[in-house]
């Protein structure tokens, strides 16, 4: 990838009985973004890398950028924080819908040497506290609103609720906003006319040690509170060698994937697309209508990445009708296990274009087990490890099964794997991920907590969470953060159990809530009720985006002898039930 170093590495692994993950390039410095930015591989400054348009404004030509104008913008955004007066490695945080502003701002973080903090734009106020409390973020970038169709939902509110920081505030539309700014809050406008008259000159990128911090993203806890993971300099390569690897992203592509900065798969983006040489490809506005779908048509786009709920919408609702998508080489698919059914008609819309599977984590920097354009792919599975990833999958001993036999258990991996976390902020990253875990040829296997089956003919699928967190929609909670909201709903609730369970017929796990009341004998509540007042309070909460399926009354929880709530034996129950009732 023609990555270039300002001080070279030593070597590429130094093993350390310390650290289970080693050490990788040690003792070089880098930024990641001033990669990004550079003239390598045949790049020119002409080459066009983001390309966009706005929902409502399909008919309207695309809007553009080449490495030129992206390098001008990049360098006056790093230049105007340094107005700022932070120490270096400060965190600061982007709380935005992902635009070509937010990737600017990210890109000018990162190659100033601070650490961007990522926090999704649909999140409500408590949870952009908590995040912005535990990465100690200085200064946050947001938008005064979000425009998605005829509605316009507020942010920067959101951002205030949260009792943030300094923020630098985006107008959505023209240069004006509709509210007054806190007192300490700068605009867009003023914020970069600090820098105005040094426009186009080249800001000397920040290179720092390669475990320096780049990014601070977060993950669902199992106790509630988001693990802080911590990219360092060395994630964004992992990312962008997935990219080369698995999809073949190279000089030339346009690459589209519906996603935020919030989560991990925005800032992949970003570095599988720019690192490669490739464009990205940014629609703002919802990805499920047919505004989106020509979109893909008329940005040539090459490589399309989804998550399964998208694409069962599209199914559905036949919104890529009457669109070309034939500029599509392959298709990226992420977040949460997919349906055969609804991916064989997806590949139906680009002639028949395989679909790479791509399974990993924001603690990995990219995957663990993916498809291959180098090997015949099976719809819903993932045909080999990800590049310089092992997997093994554990019996009920909680040893690992020999790897050429068909079998089914918990997931682990080998430690060794190039920019994957070895520190979290708020939590033992040793107790989280190694502790436990068995040793297989001197090394300790680093947990994931998947459920996968290794299959006959040799490819991995997934089964879900096997602790309890669940994933719905492409998005990783806690069962507890969920209950903790359910709990509080109605006085008549003594408890309740929040599980993810998947679809008889495959496809994205379903939020199922199940109620232990008071009153033993309490039948006069109304479950569907409940079901939307529950829904309304998470949503409320936790996430717009997250929905209740089914309520089910329950005498009470099946619990362990420690007490704690097996969850699993409650999905199993659930999915029998199911079964039954459709005999």
């Amino acid at each position: 990838m023609s990555i270039s170093f300002s001080v070279p590495p030593q070597c590429i692994l130094l093993e350390n009985p310390e650290s289970p993950g080693g050490q990788w390039l040690p003792g070089a410095y880098v930024n990641p973004a001033r990669n990004c930015l550079s003239l390598n591989r045949e790049r020119t400054l002409d080459d066009r890398v983001i390309t966009w348009r706005d929902e409502g404004s399909d008919d309207l030509p695309l809007s553009s950028m080449t490495l030129g104008e992206l390098r001008t913008e990049v360098w006056l955004v790093a230049y105007a924080l340094n107005t700022l007066g932070l120490d270096r490695g400060s965190a600061i945080a982007i709380d935005m819908p992902m635009n070509v502003k937010s990737v600017v701002i990210y890109l000018a973080i990162v190659l100033a040497g601070y650490a961007v903090v990522s926090i999704a734009d649909s999140f409500a106020s408590p949870e952009i506290s908590t995040r912005l409390k535990i990465s100690e973020a200085k200064a946050i970038f947001t938008q005064d609103l979000i425009i998605r169709g005829d509605k316009s939902i507020p942010l920067y509110s959101r951002v205030v609720d949260a009792q943030s920081p300094m923020a630098i505030v985006i107008p959505t539309k023209g240069s004006s906003f509709s509210m007054k700014l806190r007192g300490g809050d700068i605009s867009w406008h003023d914020f970069l006319e600090r820098v105005e008259n040094i426009r186009g000159d080249e800001f000397a990128a920040v290179e720092q040690p390669i475990e320096a911090f780049t990014n601070i993203l977060f993950s669902s806890g199992t106790t509630g509170d988001p693990k802080a993971i911590p990219w360092t300099n060395a994630t964004p390569f992992k990312a962008a060698a997935d990219a080369w690897c698995h999809m073949d992203i190279r000089r030339g592509d346009v690459v589209a994937w519906p996603t935020n900065l919030g989560w991990m798969m925005g800032p992949w983006l970003v570095y599988a697309s720019l690192l490669n040489g490739a464009c990205i490809a940014l629609y703002n506005g919802s990805p499920l209508g047919s505004g989106f779908a020509k979109f893909v048509q008329d940005a040539k786009v090459t490589m399309l990445g989804v998550i399964p709920s998208i694409v069962r919408t599209w199914k559905s609702a036949n919104s890529t009708a009457g669109y070309d998508w034939s500029a599509i080489r392959c298709f990226g698919s992420t977040g949460e296990a997919s349906n055969v059914d609804e991916y064989l008609w997806l590949m139906g819309r680009a002639h028949y274009k395989p679909i790479i599977e791509y399974c990993g984590g924001t603690e990995i920097g990219g995957g663990f087990v993916s498809g291959s354009l180098l090997q015949p792919q099976s719809l819903a599975a993932f045909s080999t490890p990800a590049m310089g990833c092992s997997l093994f999958i554990l019996g009920d001993d909680g040893h690992p099964f020999p790897h050429n036999v068909p079998v089914m258990g918990e997931l682990a991996l080998g430690p060794l794997m190039f920019g994957a976390s070895s520190s979290l902020l708020n939590a033992n990253h040793y107790n989280v991920y190694y502790k436990g875990m068995p040793v297989w040829n001197g090394k300790i296997l680093r947990r994931h907590g998947d459920v996968f089956e290794h299959t006959s003919r040799g490819y991995y699928r997934a089964h879900g969470r096997a602790d309890d967190t669940m994933n719905l929609g492409g998005i990783k909670v806690s069962s507890v953060e969920i209950e903790r909201i359910c709990n509080a709903v109605d006085s008549s609730i003594l408890e309740t159990a929040a599980i993810g369970v998947p679809p008889p017929q495959g496809g994205p796990e379903r939020l199922v809530i199940a109620v232990v009341f008071n009153d033993p004998d309490n039948s006069t509540t109304d479950l569907e009720q409940l079901r939307k007042s529950f829904n309304s309070a998470v949503q409320k909460k936790l996430n717009p985006l997250f929905r209740v399926s089914h309520v089910v009354a329950l005498p009470s929880l099946p619990r362990t002898a420690t007490n704690k709530v097996m969850r699993r034996i409650l999905r199993q129950q659930f999915v029998q039930q199911e079964q039954n009732s459709k005999l």
